[in-house]
């Protein structure tokens, strides 16, 4: 299977397991990754990510295969934008 085989493979569920198994060294389930496992699975998101990243976060690969580095000023604008939707219960806090 070439790469663009396998980018076009990948279901939006399975890149979400696969970035869970990359973040966390391990499946949903809670079985481990091997290194080789790890490996693939990184590689697979990346490709994923080179397709389908149009909205690209802090140190990912944008869509292209840009290797996407946000600023730190802008990830505080992100993070103040999103801390607008909050809904506070206590506004005392």
């Amino acid at each position: 299977m070439d790469a663009k085989q396998l980018i076009d493979a990948i279901t939006p569920e399975a890149y979400e397991r696969l970035l869970f198994a990359v973040e966390t060294g391990k499946w949903p389930e809670g079985t481990p990754l091997t290194l080789e496992q790890r490996d693939s699975c990184m590689q697979a998101v990346m490709l994923y990510q080179s397709k389908h990243n149009k909205d690209a976060q802090h140190m990912t690969v944008a869509q292209g295969g840009e290797i996407s580095f946000k600023s730190k000023a802008e990830l505080k604008k992100q993070f103040n934008s999103a801390e607008e939707d909050i809904v506070r219960v206590n506004p005392n806090h």
